[in-house]
């Protein structure tokens, strides 16, 4: 598999399962180093190519790599995100490390801080 958007991903695999996991850990882990390296992270797809040529990434790791795309969109460090906070530089540092499960109301308080605010739209089915 490769991915596009990330020139840095190719994973091998022998069925489309065991692809599609190492796709999406290849993915995370690319988006991790991203991250680190402050580099910048290419926008998700908004129109989904045909089922199995994608993956999805976990919510939280959307969560994390939004935040990161928008504080470095407004032009700040993670000191100017933590001085909005008021928290310790540890807390913000933990936003931004995939592997760390960052509760959501403190992923909720640092968009605040940048001036988003979270929006889900989840498709509910009727319950007939």
């Amino acid at each position: 598999m490769t991915a596009p958007s990330f020139p840095e991903v190719t994973t091998f695999a022998e069925d489309e399962g065991a692809a599609a996991r190492c796709g999406r850990d290849a993915i995370e882990e690319a988006i991790a180093a991203r991250i680190a390296d402050g580099r910048g992270i290419p926008f998700p797809l908004r129109n989904r190519p045909a089922k199995g040529s994608s993956v999805e990434v976990p919510g939280i790791v959307f969560l994390k790599s939004a935040l990161y795309m928008q504080t470095r969109a407004k032009g700040w460090t993670r000191a100017d995100l933590t001085r909005a906070l008021g928290v310790k530089r540890e807390h913000v540092d933990r936003l931004f490390r995939l592997e760390h499960n960052s509760r959501l109301n403190s992923l909720e308080d640092a968009f605040k801080a940048l001036g988003s605010s979270l929006r889900f739209d989840v498709p509910f089915a009727d319950a007939a």
